[in-house]
C-alpha cells in the first residue's frame, strides 16, 4: 500500500471552486483500480492551501490514474483557472 500526498495552493477566492471540483474528482477516484480512500485537508493558517491524501494498493495503480484522461482533464482545468502554483506530490510507501 502507498499513500500519496498532493499539495495544492489555489488562487485566493477560488477555494469553493477547488473544493467542489474535489467532490467530483472523488467520484472518479472511487472508480479507479487500486484506489482505497482519499481525503481533502485544508490548512487552518492558509485557507488557500490544501492537501489531498490518497491511499492506493500500490504505486502502479496511482501512476495509472495520473496518466488517465480524467486526471489530465482536471489538472488542465486546475492549471488554467484555479491553482496559484505548481502542485507538489509525494509518495509514502508502507
Amino acid at each position: 500500500m502507498v499513500t500519496v500526498g498532493m499539495n495544492y495552493h489555489v488562487i485566493e477566492g477560488k477555494q469553493q471552486d477547488f473544493e467542489s471540483k474535489f467532490a467530483a474528482v472523488l467520484t472518479a477516484l472511487r472508480a479507479a483500480a487500486g484506489h482505497t480512500h482519499s481525503t481533502l485537508w485544508k490548512d487552518v493558517s492558509d485557507g488557500a492551501s490544501y492537501l489531498i491524501t490518497s491511499e492506493w494498493s500500490d504505486e502502479q495503480a496511482f501512476t495509472a490514474f495520473i496518466h488517465s484522461q480524467a486526471f489530465r482533464d482536471v489538472t488542465t482545468w486546475g492549471k488554467e483557472q484555479i491553482l496559484s502554483g505548481r502542485p507538489q506530490h509525494k509518495i509514502y510507501k508502507h
